[in-house]
């Protein structure tokens, strides 16, 4: 099979997990808004700040290393095998006896037995994290897309039985930790045909990947910092209530873009790897791949702006209303992001990690001073435009980076973006004037509002962006 019909499969077979998945997790956030208290997915969202702060120095940038380098030798994946996994004890070790100094900046004791089982996360994932890389280079997608649909199917299982069972927020935990279990197991299973690790370790056979993986952590690091500045001074200073608002919020306006632009990223970085000496060839796929992103993810955040206080009440139930506001803004965070994240493939493709550790550098400079400045004035909605504010800043760095690495193209995309705002808009005006018209509560309104929407952008996509004749041709090629 040729790489672009490999492409092509593992597209298909990536999205269909992201659909899966993405199912199973709107339908647990879902249920448990139902079951919780703001206060339990606040907790929650600091034991993942943290888990997601340390996973930036076990993976060392290895995924993107093995990638980038094709790398097959046994000796060289086995001492990067065995690296992460005594980085993973050290780390669980690190978590489990800061949970003191947590609890002392947050001011909520329940963190105390959450951070530690959220611990154990890390003596789980590293031993199956590098046969995932490794299927993830060999284009074995459809391995990939099967261990993410049993993993939430698990983990969703178990969450939701251990909540209505009345173990509260750490229902979230166990649910967390059973599906990177499965994950793990078939990770192993299914991808020790490329690698079984031998008794060997040698720091100094992985030096090339150490070199490419500094600037990846330190980008990690003040990435991580930049991202989630928002939630650790939400946390920290108005307290775990409202940090639970701020969560769900986060859930419903960024966590679909999170979800779907993957599909098309995980699939395309490892092609371009193989590409990375062809410019001309990059310059036309990262055009292809922000026309792509721009052109499903529009409609879908365009859809929440408008609809956003009939779907909260519909979806959350009462008591989430202080959410609607917060989307509104993190359509906008969601959309810019979007549009960045073709950049972080392109960078690893010309092996110039450390152009993104520079673009999140700068980023932190300008967001911790309008987090302030923001916050102290707006409160938690403050916060949201400062981060807002900084992602724009981010994405306008962003393009002066790409540029920089392939050339013109801002006026190609700007052309293509034309469309789908002009279609978005239109699908806004309408869906807003049957709100004013007819009423916008209740679940008959919510689906009228979202079939009219997706009617408008559908017709015109078939009459403007794509025929039914090519729609067939796609269709028969996957």
């Amino acid at each position: 099979m040729s790489n672009k019909k490999k492409a092509i499969n593992g597209g298909k077979w990536i999205t269909i997990s992201t659909v899966i998945s993405t199912v199973f997790q709107f339908m647990q956030v879902a249920i448990l808004a139902r079951l919780l208290n703001p206060s339990a997915f606040g907790v929650v969202s600091i034991s993942t700040l943290i888990i997601a702060f340390f996973n930036i120095f076990t993976n060392l940038g290895f995924s993107n290393s093995i990638i980038y380098k094709q790398e097959q030798d046994r000796k060289v994946l086995s001492t990067l095998y065995f690296l992460n996994l005594i980085l993973g004890v050290i780390i669980f070790i690190a978590i489990y006896f800061s949970a003191p100094l947590i609890i002392a900046y947050y001011k909520e004791a329940k963190l105390s037995e959450v951070i530690k089982l959220s611990s154990t996360y890390f003596l789980i994932v590293y031993f199956g994290q590098i046969y995932y890389f490794l299927l993830e280079k060999e284009l074995q997608f459809k391995s990939v897309a099967v261990i993410e649909i049993i993993g939430a199917v698990v983990g969703t299982t178990v969450t939701i039985t251990l909540a209505y069972s009345g173990f509260e927020e750490l229902s979230l935990i166990y649910g967390q930790l059973s599906m990177q279990a499965v994950r793990t197991i078939l990770q192993i299973i299914l991808g020790r045909k490329y690698f079984v690790p031998k008794l060997y370790f040698n720091i100094f056979s992985i030096k090339e990947h150490l070199q490419f993986g500094i600037y990846n952590v330190a980008d990690g690091f003040i990435g991580f910092i930049q991202s989630n500045a928002d939630n650790i001074i939400i946390g920290g200073v108005l307290g775990v209530k409202m940090l639970g608002y701020y969560t769900i919020a986060i859930q419903l306006a960024v966590f679909p873009i999170t979800k779907l632009n993957p599909i098309v990223l995980q699939v395309t970085y490892p092609l371009l790897a193989k590409m990375k000496d062809n410019l001309s060839g990059l310059k036309t796929s990262y055009l292809t791949i922000l026309d792509f992103l721009s052109y499903i993810n529009l409609p879908l955040l365009a859809g929440l702006f408008i609809t956003a206080d009939s779907v909260v009440p519909l979806f959350y139930g009462p008591g989430w209303e202080q959410t609607i506001a917060l989307i509104k803004i993190f359509v906008f965070i969601s959309f810019f992001s979007c549009l960045g994240h073709p950049l972080y493939t392109l960078a690893f493709t010309r092996g110039k990690p450390k152009l993104l550790f520079y673009l999140n550098l700068a980023t932190l400079a300008v967001k911790i001073p309008l987090l302030y400045v923001f916050s102290k004035y707006w409160g938690v909605t403050g916060i949201a435009m400062a981060f807002l504010t900084a992602t724009f800043i981010n994405l306008v760095l962003n393009f002066c980076i790409v540029h920089h690495l392939i050339g013109d193209f801002i006026k190609m995309f700007l052309r293509n973006l034309l469309k789908p705002v002009f279609f978005c808009l239109l699908m806004i005006a309408i869906i807003y004037a049957y709100k004013m018209l007819v009423g916008y509560t209740g679940i008959i309104n919510t689906i009228t509002q979202v079939c009219i929407g997706g009617i408008i952008y559908g017709v015109l996509t078939l009459i403007y962006k794509i025929s039914l004749s090519e729609i067939k041709a796609l269709k028969k090629a996957i």
